[in-house]
């Protein structure tokens, strides 16, 4: 069971991410219309910004590549949406939006830290890499 639980717990938060950044992909103008309302600058570079490291990093983590470095960016870009978009915690709907990212933020900094696990591109690739290095080491 410990061999799938990373699987499991990298689709339960990757595939949130990846639906975010397609449904913002079929929403260009109200995305960048609500960036701008937040304050932000560039709203146009921040929407691709937003997509790329929803969408992108969403499937990355899913698949299990690279999943420290972008668990550790879609950390920080959790606690950055949070603070920029649900910073009214006289709203308790805004603040509940917060404390899910920052929630977000400490699930991503467990992959961060523990990586993708058994079943990922990573663990495949780097037992792919040992064994090309085994090789030339006994040459």
């Amino acid at each position: 069971m410990i061999r799938y639980l990373p699987l499991i717990g990298r689709v339960l938060i990757g595939l949130p991410f990846a639906m975010s950044g397609l449904g913002k992909l079929a929403a260009f103008g109200p995305t960048t219309a609500m960036i701008a309302a937040a304050g932000l600058p560039v709203p146009p570079l921040a929407y691709i910004v937003a997509v790329a490291l929803e969408l992108g990093g969403g499937l990355l983590l899913i698949a299990g590549y690279q999943v420290r470095s972008v668990a550790l960016a879609l950390a920080v870009f959790c606690v950055a949406a949070g603070v920029a978009f649900h910073n009214n915690f006289a709203d308790q709907n805004q603040m509940i939006h917060f404390l899910k990212n920052v929630m977000m933020a400490g699930g991503l900094l467990q992959i961060a830290a523990f990586g993708a696990g058994a079943l990922s591109l990573d663990e495949r690739l780097s037992k792919g890499r040992v064994s090309v290095a085994n090789t030339a080491a006994a040459r």
